[in-house]
């Protein structure tokens, strides 16, 4: 299985509640994030992940593009809470090492309902 394909499923199981699953199969030991709102270790990711899915249970995730450089994975997406939902733009970063995600960061941007670029944002 490629990086790309490890983050792809890593993301989706996340976004469809089964965080624990994600974390079992693809993250490495020492693992860490970056995500502000939360302490930077494992287990509160996961809990996070759950929760939010446990809220928001039919979260729609579309993933727009996946690069790969070396030991990082770049996935550009679309995070919406429900299908009415305008959502966000997300872009997650994934570190990896012996083919397990070892470090992760994750920046988001709010879906304008009105925006003047004609060109979208995915």
């Amino acid at each position: 299985m490629t990086k790309k394909e490890i983050a792809k499923n890593f993301l989706k199981l996340a976004a469809k509640g089964h965080s624990h699953e994600g974390f079992r199969l693809y993250v490495g030991k020492n693992f860490k994030h970056h995500n502000p709102h939360f302490k930077g270790d494992a287990e509160t990711l996961m809990l996070a992940m759950e929760e939010s899915a446990r809220t928001n249970p039919n979260k729609v995730f579309k993933i727009h593009h996946i690069l790969e450089d070396d030991k990082f994975v770049a996935v550009h997406s679309h995070l919406k809470q429900n299908s009415e939902d305008i959502g966000f733009a997300v872009v997650h970063i994934l570190k990896f090492k012996d083919d397990k995600i070892v470090e992760l960061w994750d920046l988001g941007q709010p879906v304008p309902k009105d925006s003047i670029n004609e060109n979208g944002m995915f």
